[in-house]
């Protein structure tokens, strides 16, 4: 364990624009409705009929930046990041010296695919916008670039691009930061937009679901994917001191299994050790676990294989512990999941409940996990424990808390 590992790392401000809206007053309403389906994808559906997306609606969508030069990806970012910044009432000094880390899985890659509407990020259009003209190479994984510049940020600024564990591994990126002194403010978020040649490739490798995204569930056949982002600040005791606060990232770990490109390893070893990591950085066990958001992605393996760690780490309290299912409602955000599921937990840990999640058809007797469906369920314990997995077997897990000081 890190020297500085004890040090408390505080949320103070959340942003988050997704299909259920482009605030994170708008994300929190959406969790307590019924989710709605994913749409087609225009310039691809047509063509991969089994395709759908959780997209962020045209008139949620964020303005482009004054120069015209942001993709879709970092108007998401950027959006989500002024939202978390005024949340937090961060002055101008402190948004100066703030660092910036964004995980993000595809990055701005959609803007360089041509074809029938196929170059929205360059036009603020939407998916189905004209492809703009070919112009000089830019890097595709630079919105944290984008929203340091935008900003006005002068503080490190990192981004993360390991497929779907960005953004917590972009977390544990901020965390440290903060826990060794390099920073008192970060702005740590994970942002992605709707890129056509993953989800033909997703489509392709037989891991997509054609009517929802549905982890658990018995009829589940793939994932689904989803856009927007989700921005944090943390901040350290001390730069958070008067202000309110959602809570504390208490424990953050990964590990890597390297198993297979794309399939998770089913004995699930280093998913185990990277979520006892998390928990042991925490101080906490088990039975202080109040709800666990999975990464459950709705592919068949994913979710046996996430139940049996949960039995694993959890125990015989794995039969009374509810979950909380937040691709049902979004998507799978990709490299923005993380960021997303903390927001999510900073939003239960404020309001003390729980969501219900979206009814399962049939419940898969392979992963018999608790997932309460009637009604908000109260956050009875303080600490909520987040997955996020990734292809290459990149693992990560966080424990988050409530706002005690």
């Amino acid at each position: 364990m890190r020297p500085s590992a004890t040090a408390d790392v505080f949320v103070t401000g959340i942003g988050a624009v997704s299909c259920l809206g482009a605030t994170a007053d708008a994300f929190w309403t959406g969790l307590q409705a019924a989710a709605a389906p994913p749409t087609p994808v225009r310039g691809l559906t047509e063509r991969v009929p089994d395709v759908r997306a959780y997209q962020v609606p045209d008139a949620d969508g964020p303005a482009d930046a004054p120069d015209g030069a942001l993709g879709r990806a970092a108007r998401f970012a950027l959006s989500a990041a002024r939202e978390a910044v005024g949340d937090a009432g961060l002055a101008a000094p402190e948004i100066a010296e703030a660092a910036v880390v964004i995980g993000t899985a595809v990055g701005e890659s959609g803007g360089r695919e041509s074809g029938p509407g196929q170059g929205g990020d360059r036009d603020g259009g939407g998916a189905g916008a004209v492809p703009a003209a070919a112009g000089p190479w830019e890097p595709m994984f630079s919105v944290a670039a984008a929203v340091g510049a935008e900003l006005s940020t002068f503080g490190t600024n990192i981004s993360v691009s390991n497929a779907c564990a960005a953004s917590g591994y972009a977390l544990s990126v901020a965390v440290d930061m903060i826990r060794r002194g390099e920073a008192d403010t970060v702005l740590l978020g994970g942002a992605e937009g709707i890129s056509r040649v993953p989800l033909a490739g997703f489509s392709r490798l037989g891991a997509v679901d054609p009517e929802a995204c549905r982890p658990f569930d018995a009829g589940r056949r793939g994932t689904v994917f989803g856009e927007g982002a989700a921005v944090l600040v943390l901040q350290s005791a001390r730069a958070a001191a008067g202000r309110p606060v959602y809570g504390r990232v208490l424990g953050t770990a990964w590990s890597c299994d390297a198993h297979h490109p794309t399939a998770p390893d089913p004995g699930g070893e280093q998913l185990v050790r990277v979520a006892r990591a998390a928990l042991t950085e925490a101080g906490c066990g088990p039975a202080d676990v109040g709800c666990v958001i999975p990464h459950g992605t709705g592919t068949r393996q994913n979710d046996v294989v996430e139940y049996q760690v949960l039995r694993e780490v959890l125990g015989d309290r794995v039969a009374d512990t509810p979950l909380f299912s937040l691709k049902a409602f979004i998507g799978h955000t990709a490299g923005a999941a993380a960021a997303f599921a903390a927001v999510s937990a900073a939003l239960m840990a404020r309001h003390g409940r729980i969501p219900a999640n979206v009814p399962l058809a049939e419940p898969d007797p392979q992963c018999p996990v608790r997932l309460p469906q009637d009604g908000p369920t109260p956050l009875r314990q303080p600490h909520v424990l987040v997955n996020a997995y990734a292809f290459g077997g990149s693992n990560f897990t966080m424990v988050f808390g409530g706002g005690e000081r």
